[in-house]
This record gives structure tokens, C-alpha cells and sequence, in this order.
């Protein structure tokens, strides 16, 4: 579906067309702000100190914060629980978290103004899809420690939509909401949205029942045929969003109506792309590793955050007249890469392939394993609505295209097993696609 383009919404228009040379000095600013303010926290006093910057007026350039080393996801639980908190401890209203498997979290704190930034940025994200207070916003995301549910329900509010605070799960009364109170916009992940999809003809409602227009999918990666298959079934406009945790969760960068990658809020964040084995800083349009410095958060300042997430800047401006830059869509985590039998893979190049086949389902795993000395790479999928699952000869030449369009694209050609629609698990959350078997304690 095409959003109609003939007005542009702006929720501050002078901050998201400010001229190139105007949006840097705001940056350079707001860097010197954010750095007295981490010479408050024990980390970053030693990190400085190291880099050889004594205070705020050492940034003499935004080229000044290549000076200071990565801050990593390690230093964050090396210092937990206090050793990033920049203010004391009385002015911290709100505390996320992400889980951690040493048993360590990763933990961000922030003020009361830091909140107000975060909903202020993330009202901007969704006033640049063309939703405007009118739009009534029903939250699929998950609420609790993780920041997808509450950050974007905070901008909502702020922008002045009605906001139904669902959450994930109860797929019937999430479409009793939708269809009662006539919900027009929808935040949720990829992976979720297409399994309540399946569930429709059970709860006896049909898309045109529904009068909703646009939704924003998120917390996972995902391919352009996901998102075309989103927009297929629902009859509406789907946009990508990005954010993370650490970052005060989503609205850091979001698409405009033009779909034409995420622009990331450059008032609010520094974003650099860097080459993860080398750590070099690569030019726009190089594909490599984000890293990103937070502008807007008193509580606890971030310089120079690796991401692990893999994308791009995307060159030239976009036509909605923002002159923030853009990223594209996120192809996966530098640490997610699996290595099959020496073969670099990263799910999101095997999503890509059988998500455009229009007889495979919206629920797939992958699964990694050993073989005696060998990798063995399996795709499990569910068939498509109408494929008859009892038909051998159909299923096998469907496993046949599905191995030669992967052997074409990733060089291996996988095992391929199918599953009846709605019988792989379904995660409500951020979808589980890997099981990496390999790594299990025998």
C-alpha cells in the first residue's frame, strides 16, 4: 500500500529541516553538555582521563569524540548497577533493563526531563508517518522493563492520540479493541502481527472489518518481503522503526512516509557506522556496525555505543525536505552471524528468500547442528494457507526451489522440513527464528 504523499507533517519543523552546518553545531553543543555530565559517572572519568580529555571543552569538533574508546554492553554490566549514573540517584524516575544470561542486566536510567525528551523525539517519529492526534494507537508491544511498550506509548499520548495500551497476546480482544474502538495505527513486532493475521477467520473477523491504516513494526529483524507481506494482508502502510534500550528504546530512528530509510534524530544521537572487525570508521553508504552517542539523556550519558546491529547510512536527502540522515533497514547483528561448515549466513538473507514465496506460511525456524564433523542447516516452515501438506510431490518441489533459491543466495543448500500453518512455536515478544544447536552442552 502507498501512503498518500501531498502533505508533509512536521512535529517541529525547524528542528528537522535545520541546514546541515545549523544540525552539526547542535550537535557539538549538546556533545559538550553530555560530556560534563558523564565527568560525573566513575566510567567514564576513567575512559576520558585514558583519551586524554580533561573536560568539556576538549570537543573542539564532532571529529573530537573518535578520541574515545567503544563503550560496550560488557562495561555496562561491569559497572551495574551504578557506575553509569550521572545524577544522584533521588532524580532517577524511571529504570529499564534487558535481560542478561551472566545474570547481570543492562540498566539505563532517566530523569524526569529525560523522559519528556524521549516521548518529544518519539512524537516526532510518529507525526513523520502522517498520524496526527485524530489516529487512535493500539500498543502490541510487550510493557515492563523492555522500553518498546511504554516508549512509544509516551509518545502517543504526547502527540495526543488515544492510546489503548494492550500489550502483547489475547489475539480475540485484540481485534474486539481494534474493531470497537476503531484503532488506526498498531505498534507491534513483524513476527506478531502475521501470527494474529492467522488467527482472523477464527475470531470471524476480516480485514475490512478493521479501520486501521498504518503500522509500526519493530524490535526485530526483518526483510522488505516481511514487511510487503504486512502491508498485503492488513491493506495498510507498515514502517519501519528502530531503537534499543540503551538508547531509551524506540523512536532513535524512524521512516517518514517515503519509505525511504529510518531517519535517525540527529539533535538527539550521533550515529556512526564502523567496520566490526577493524573498527574503522566507514563512510556513508559502507555497510558495517552502528554505533551511537545519546544527546538527550542527563541520567546516563553513552558515547560511542556499540550497537552489534548491521546497516548503512543511506547518501542524499530524502524528499520529505529532513535533513536528519537516514539509516537503512537492519540486516542483522555483527554477533549474530552464524558460520555454517566456514560459511558467513545471517537469518535475515534466508527470511529473504522464503518470504517471497507465496506458498510458504508467516512462522519459520532455523535451526544449526552438527552432523558428525559437518554443519547441518535446516529451515523449518509452515505451508501456506491452501497447500496441501499430504501431497509429496508438490512438497518436494517446493523443497526443491526453496534449496535452490537459498544455494543461491547463502552458497549452501539446507534441509527443508514443513509444518502445518500455527503449529511452530510463536514467540509474543521478539520472534525466536535460530536455534543454534551447536553451542548446547551435550
Amino acid at each position: 500500500m502507498t501512503e498518500q504523499r501531498t502533505t508533509i507533517r512536521y512535529w517541529n519543523r525547524e528542528v528537522e529541516t535545520l541546514p546541515r552546518g545549523e544540525l552539526e553545531a547542535l550537535q557539538l553543543k549538546r556533545l559538550k553538555e553530555q560530556a560534563a555530565w558523564a565527568l560525573k559517572t566513575p566510567f567514564y572519568q576513567e575512559q576520558f582521563k585514558k583519551a586524554g580529555i580533561t573536560g568539556p571543552e576538549d570537543f573542539k569538533t564532532l571529529g573530537d569524540l573518535r578520541r574515545l574508546p567503544f563503550t560496550e554492553k560488557t562495561d555496562l554490566r561491569d559497572y551495574y548497577p551504578y557506575g553509569f549514573l550521572a545524577v544522584p540517584r533521588e532524580e532517577v524516575v524511571r529504570l529499564h533493563a534487558s535481560s542478561g544470561t551472566t545474570g547481570k542486566p543492562t540498566v539505563i536510567f532517566l530523569t524526569a526531563d529525560d523522559l519528556a525528551a524521549s516521548a518529544d523525539i518519539t512524537a516526532r517519529s510518529i507525526v513523520c508517518t502522517g498520524a496526527g492526534r485524530e489516529d487512535v494507537f493500539q500498543n502490541m508491544m510487550t510493557y515492563g522493563l523492555f522500553t518498546g511498550g511504554l516508549g512509544l506509548h509516551y509518545g502517543a499520548e504526547k502527540l495526543g492520540m488515544m492510546v489503548i495500551p494492550i500489550s502483547s497476546g489475547n489475539t480475540l480482544k485484540q481485534f474486539k479493541m481494534m474493531k470497537d474502538f476503531e484503532t488506526t495505527v498498531v505498534h507491534a513486532t513483524p513476527s506478531y502481527l502475521l501470527h494474529i493475521h492467522t488467527r482472523m477467520e477464527d475470531c470471524e473477523v476480516r480485514p475490512g472489518d478493521l479501520k486501521l491504516k498504518k503500522a509500526y513494526i519493530g524490535a526485530e529483524p526483518h526483510s522488505e518481503d516481511i514487511r510487503r507481506k504486512i502491508e498485503e494482508l492488513y491493506g495498510i502502510d507498515a514502517y519501519n522503526s528502530y531503537g534499543l534500550s540503551e538508547m531509551n528504546g524506540p523512536g532513535l530512528a524512524f521512516e517518514c512516509i517515503y519509505k525511504t530509510g529510518m531517519h535517525v534524530w540527529e539533535d538527539a544521537y550521533i550515529a556512526e557506522i564502523i567496520n566490526p572487525d577493524t573498527l574503522e570508521v566507514l563512510p556513508d553508504g559502507e555497510e558495517g556496525e552502528l554505533v551511537l552517542t545519546i544527546l538527550s539523556r542527563r541520567a546516563m550519558p553513552l558515547f560511542r555505543y556499540r550497537t552489534r546491529d548491521l546497516t548503512r547510512i543511506i547518501p542524499g536527502l530524502c524528499p520529505c525536505g529532513r535533513t536528519h540522515r537516514r539509516i537503512a533497514r537492519i540486516k542483522g547483528r555483527s554477533d549474530d552471524m552464524l558460520i555454517i561448515n566456514g560459511v558467513n549466513v545471517f537469518p535475515s538473507q534466508i527470511e529473504e528468500v522464503i518470504m517471497r514465496l507465496p506458498e510458504v506460511g508467516n512462522n519459520y525456524l532455523i535451526v544449526v547442528e552438527k552432523d558428525g564433523a559437518l554443519d547441518k542447516l535446516t529451515v523449518k516452515t509452515e505451508v501456506g494457507p491452501g497447500m496441501a501438506t499430504d501431497d509429496t510431490r508438490v512438497l518436494y518441489r517446493l523443497a526443491q526451489k526453496i534449496k535452490d533459491l537459498l544455494k543461491a543466495s547463502i552458497t549452501l543448500s539446507p534441509h527443508v522440513e514443513f509444518h502445518e500453518p500455527g503449529s511452530l512455536p510463536v514467540s509474543q515478544g521478539k520472534a525466536e527464528r535460530v536455534q543454534d544447536r551447536r553451542k548446547e552442552p551435550v
